[in-house]
């Protein structure tokens, strides 16, 4: 089989890094992002035949059509990361209902479009992997981010939902919950402050939480697990 990969989300943070590890391990991937200027840059920073593709993953019609491009150029893709997401943080009550939409259409929906066209291609080979990126906090909660809770939250229930409904296909889906990690969407945050209640004492690096992703796309005998990597800040909470 084949060793293709599409990353959502794959030019920048988590997504690249992800990207960067797989390439150094033999994947032809798939740079998926919303901006293609970005994820072409991305690919090209990958060597080799990596190609990018522009994509708004809420839209039923272009997740088929980049899946349809994949497979033309690059063959039929039997590993996927979602890494694409976006966050709004705000309390409840001062959240604007299009700001919800947009939080659940990226996080959630977003990425159960990917895995449905994902895994028509993957029934056909009998085999695949997905790992889906969510969050401590759909795990634990935080305030001011019961939203995007919401969203990563699902995403959890979804994917072991779907693990069930695939395993006799011979298909994986697996999630990695970071912490935080430094990346676009943290570096608004008061490090110093935050960084006090996380045992490891420091920010967790895209590369780190990058092997755990890459360790469940490639164990062939875990499926429906949540991987929390987050320096022991769950502990704490």
């Amino acid at each position: 089989m084949d060793k293709v990969c599409a990353v959502f989300g794959g030019s920048r943070g988590i997504g690249r890094a992800v990207a960067q590890l797989m390439a150094r391990k033999g994947y032809r991937l798939a740079v998926i992002a919303r901006n293609l200027e970005g994820a072409k840059a991305a690919a090209g920073d990958l060597g080799g035949d990596h190609l990018a593709f522009s994509c708004d993953v809420a839209k039923e019609h272009d997740v088929q059509n980049t899946f349809e491009e994949m497979e033309k150029h690059l063959g039929r893709v039997n590993f996927l990361v979602n890494a694409a997401g976006v966050n709004r943080d705000s309390l409840l009550v001062r959240t604007k209902t299009e700001d919800m939409v947009s939080q659940l259409h990226t996080n959630l929906l977003g990425s159960m479009l990917t895995c449905k066209a994902a895994v028509r291609t993957m029934i056909q080979q009998q085999g695949g992997s997905i790992v889906n990126v969510g969050s401590i906090v759909g795990l634990k909660g935080n305030s001011g981010q019961s939203v995007y809770g919401a969203s990563k939250g699902g995403l959890v229930g979804f994917s072991r939902a779907l693990a069930k409904e695939v395993a006799r296909k011979k298909i994986r889906v697996n999630v990695v919950a970071p912490g935080f990690v430094h990346t676009d969407m943290t570096k608004h945050l008061k490090e110093e402050h935050l960084k006090k209640n996380i045992p490891l004492g420091r920010f967790g690096e895209t590369l780190e939480v990058a092997h755990a992703v890459v360790f469940l796309l490639e164990s062939p005998y875990i499926t429906g697990h949540v991987l929390v990597v987050d320096g022991g800040l769950q502990l704490m909470l």
